[in-house]
């Protein structure tokens, strides 16, 4: 069942949402090389504890997983897609990296993503992270009421298939409110028109996911959490919480400019 939010609620999970925009900011500020992704977990719980915020993340345990993840972020190098976790690795020159990171704050969650390079970028990983940017812009921006999930997935598809980039099958966002994870699921790929009807009050999670390779396979780790391409190929990921208002898109996980 989708749970439409009334303005106040909106008010609260953009408060949310701000917190996790300043975890997210500050991971990136600290990724450098030679810096741990346990080092950058621990960049973020200081921002969730300043905020008096707690870690959806953290502890959570859906069906498929065989533990609970142990962390505040998702850290996805390289290869990895999504829902890496952070351990000991430290990052090398080069490195396209993937922070997913949410926060709850007074009950109600946010959750964002975004993807950077760490030391002198390859140019095809800077495209890989502009068409996901691009991707997530699309898709916000059909987040409007009188549009359906099927003109969130089909923008969204459209920008990562047009650069020639895989998608990642059975992946994408979600619905979020009290919950990280809520109705309606929302695809990375789909047809115009179809899916359920945009109301004002609905509030999702937006998340393109691309493959350098183009091609779609991925496996999961042996941690069992990880998900990483099939071909060693790189993969990027952006993600924004969105409210669907009367007026447009309100992305509650906006990032101030640096």
């Amino acid at each position: 069942m989708v749970e439409l939010k009334t303005d106040t609620s909106i008010d609260a999970m953009h408060a949310a949402g701000q917190v996790v925009g300043r975890a997210l900011t500050a991971v990136r500020d600290a990724a450098a090389v030679g810096v741990s992704l346990l080092e950058l977990d621990e960049v973020a719980r200081a921002v969730l504890r300043e905020a008096g915020a707690s870690s959806p993340f953290l502890g959570y345990r859906p069906s498929f997983a065989p533990t609970p993840f142990p962390a505040v972020i998702c850290a996805s190098v390289n290869d990895a897609i999504v829902h890496g976790i952070p351990g000991r690795y430290r990052l090398r020159d080069g490195d396209l990296v993937s922070i997913d990171c949410g926060a709850v704050l007074d009950g109600w969650a946010g959750d964002s993503a975004i993807s950077f390079t760490v030391g002198r970028p390859r140019p095809a990983d800077l495209r890989l992270i502009d068409t996901a940017e691009r991707a997530l812009a699309a898709g916000i921006a059909a987040a409007v009421p009188g549009n359906r999930i099927g003109d969130i997935a089909h923008a969204v598809g459209r920008v990562c298939r047009e650069a020639g980039y895989g998608i990642p099958h059975g992946f994408g966002g979600h619905g979020i409110g009290r919950r990280m994870h809520e109705d309606p699921d929302v695809p990375n790929e789909g047809r115009p028109g179809r899916g359920l009807p945009l109301r004002p009050g609905m509030v999702l999670a937006i998340e393109p996911m691309v493959i350098a390779s183009g091609e779609d396979g991925y496996y999961e780790a042996s941690d069992g959490w990880t998900l990483r391409t099939s071909d060693g190929s790189r993969a990027a990921h952006a993600e924004h919480t969105v409210a669907v208002t009367e007026s447009g898109p309100r992305i509650l996980t906006a990032r101030e400019t640096p």
